[in-house]
């Protein structure tokens, strides 16, 4: 059996999760190192080399697109002995020592990456979850380091990993319940009440211990608990309304996050820079992630408007930023309700295929996946809309990819 899966059999098992990665830095025009062949983007990897190579990975796998092989073999010889995944590690004939640094947001995106993409790599998926395991903190989540507090971007991005493992049997998500303690029992712990920011997700407590509303977390934790959703173009289901309920349990968070969602984006349609000293200007990474959340949670309304202003206004942006920027642009494309081969009249999986390798396939339009949402539970073939219980949420379906990327962040240390 050829271990390398057919564009049909991937299409037939992707549906669209999202996180935000804790920490990321907006690749170097100029960089630093060699860029290594099979590794998608011209920019310094420094900082993003496993993270965009990652979502870059999953969001052509959704496109139906077969990569090169040298491209799926990088990432995974990114992986340290231990299990994790640095940033981005330039020789890899050497063994990682203290110097390497590792984290989560990096081990979990390739391992979403690894095992959603391929089957060649299936001890490479379960070394990096027994490290995430190794490294889970008391309350049930992590941060973006070792021993980090834990945080929702995080906890969100490793909840992605655990279920698209689950889909492959390569991972289970009863094995990370530490202490009686689940990833959505950390989640329920940054959820704000229904006052001032109610409904939204705090990235961490502040130094005071209160917790401050953080769209970019909001947009996490809404799309890991609902785990993603069916198939493809994701409106037409019924639209949501806007409420806030004290979060007793993790479901009911995850709508108050929506509606949070739905209620900040309504105006403007898009989401502002929340970064310290920044101008009041547009974050068009946080805008794709929350069209993803607000598609998922059926704020169909509002996904289809933000979807379209970034159609208008975030090209510029994903051509500055390389492939992981065009890598969300397709995930919210799809969630949307929009061709990303026609997405402001530019064809994103043909952009995206220009920053790296030449793939092995590209389909064509009567090989790519259907653009309609299938999900009729008895369909087995299908296996599109699937249930998953983490802690008191309600995960469904499995996961494609995140959209992770590209904050313009520095790294914090």
């Amino acid at each position: 059996m050829n271990v390398r899966r057919s564009a049909a059999v991937l299409a037939a098992t992707a549906v669209i999760g999202a996180a935000a990665p804790a920490v990321a830095a907006s690749p170097s025009p100029s960089p630093s190192v060699a860029i290594p062949e099979g590794l998608y983007g011209a920019g310094d990897p420094t900082y993003d080399g496993v993270w965009r190579q990652s979502l870059t990975l999953l969001a052509l796998n959704r496109q139906g697109v077969i990569p090169a092989q040298k491209a799926e073999d990088w990432l995974a010889g990114q992986q340290c002995a231990s299990g994790a995944f640095p940033a981005f590690r330039a020789d890899t004939t050497k063994p990682c020592d203290a110097k390497v640094m590792v984290d989560t947001n990096s081990t979990a995106a390739a391992v979403q990456a690894l095992a959603t993409v391929t089957s060649q790599h299936e001890d490479a998926v379960r070394k990096g979850l027994a490290w995430l395991k190794s490294v889970q903190n008391e309350d049930g989540g992590w941060g973006y380091t070792a021993g980090g507090a834990t945080d929702a971007n995080s906890t969100s991005v490793v909840i992605d990993a655990i279920l698209a493992a689950s889909m492959t049997g390569t991972g289970s998500m009863k094995s990370f319940e530490k202490d009686g303690k689940t990833p959505s029992d950390a989640l329920l712990k940054l959820a704000l009440p229904c006052t001032g920011d109610g409904g939204a997700f705090a990235y961490q407590p502040d130094k005071k211990g209160k917790l401050v509303a953080n769209a970019d977390a909001t947009a996490a934790a809404v799309l890991s608990g609902l785990g993603g959703q069916p198939q493809i173009f994701l409106l037409g289901g019924e639209q949501a309304s806007k409420s806030c309920e004290k979060p007793r349990d993790f479901e009911r968070a995850v709508h108050n996050g929506a509606s949070y969602l739905a209620g900040t984006m309504a105006k403007d349609k898009y989401l502002k820079s929340a970064l310290p000293g920044a101008e009041d200007q547009p974050d068009y990474g946080n805008t794709a992630d929350a069209v993803v959340a607000l598609s998922a949670a059926d704020f169909n309304d509002e996904a289809a408007a933000s979807v379209h202003w970034l159609e208008t206004h975030a090209l510029k942006w994903a051509a500055q930023s390389g492939p992981a920027a065009y890598a969300q642009l397709i995930f919210a494309a799809r969630a949307g309700g929009v061709d990303p081969r026609e997405f402001g009249g530019k064809n994103l999986v043909t952009l995206l295929n220009a920053t790296g390798p030449k793939p092995e396939h590209v389909p064509t339009l009567d090989e790519e996946p259907l653009l309609e949402a299938n999900t009729d539970e008895d369909d087995d073939d299908g296996a599109l809309t699937v249930a998953w219980t983490v802690g008191g949420g309600l995960l469904l379906g499995s996961l494609i990819g995140s959209a992770l990327m590209l904050r313009g962040r520095k790294r914090e240390q």
